[in-house]
């Protein structure tokens, strides 16, 4: 994936991750639109800065998707790059009868959000010079964390979607998976000021750092999740559960 010279759409771009790295990007000589569910998180990541542009993004269906897809295509034609980041993160108790419905707010957000935008713009960026896809999924999608099981359930299901999703278009649309570690932000409360994540400076600075390798690796992994990522095939999956159901 080329680093400079696109237009990139980055859903979850009012926060986090997805904030900061569309900055980065921004820096590189990008034009970067920022898409997320609140207009105000998104106008504090485009504030001061040119050639950024902010979209609110409703992922709660396949019509409101839809409508988000032609909108942004139609007010940035030369977008050939789709990052999706966009998730959502919440505690479930699983051992008695409960409401099923962080679940499915989970599934809807993490997994169908980024299958149904995608889908919704293919024939686009098979038309498009350097296109790209880069699907956010997490270290939990190779060793679920136990309070998250429908989190860690949906960038599991990602993960492996991206791989297919990859060899389809191979040749045609570069696919990049990037799995981040536990990185402090807010998407659970408190996260941003928790002992043992990454700091997200520290995280996004590493991370473009691997997105100027050459060639672009499929998978964009910092060093901090190389204990959750390869942990089954180093043969100690067990620990790295324990690890993270100690969380």
């Amino acid at each position: 994936m080329k680093t400079t010279g696109n237009t990139i759409l980055i859903t979850g771009g009012g926060s986090g991750i997805g904030s900061e790295l569309a900055q980065r990007f921004h820096d590189m000589g990008n034009s970067v639109i920022v898409a997320g569910r609140t207009r105000a998180s998104l106008e504090e990541t485009i504030s001061g800065r040119a050639n950024m542009h902010a979209l609110t993004f409703d992922a709660s269906t396949p019509e409101s998707i839809d409508a988000f897809a032609a909108e942004a295509v139609s007010r940035f034609p030369a977008i050939n790059v789709l990052f999706n980041n966009a998730g959502i993160m919440e505690r479930e108790d699983l051992t008695t009868r409960g409401s099923t419905d962080i679940a499915e707010r989970t599934l809807v957000t993490n997994l169908l959000g980024p299958i149904r935008l995608t889908n919704a713009l293919i024939d686009h960026l098979n038309g498009q010079d350097d296109a790209a896809i880069v699907n956010t999924t997490s270290g939990l999608a190779f060793v679920p964390m136990k309070a998250t099981p429908s989190y860690s359930a949906s960038k599991a299901a990602l993960h492996s979607w991206t791989i297919s999703l990859r060899e389809q278009l191979r040749g045609k649309v570069e696919v990049i998976e990037l799995a981040p570690p536990a990185v402090r932000t807010e998407l659970t409360p408190g996260q941003s000021t928790r002992e043992g994540y990454m700091p997200l400076d520290d995280y996004a600075s590493e991370v473009m750092g691997l997105f100027q390798q050459v060639p672009t690796p499929e998978e964009v992994l910092v060093k901090n999740v190389h204990f959750l990522r390869f942990a089954e095939r180093e043969n100690r999956f067990e620990q790295a559960l324990a690890m993270t159901s100690a969380f």
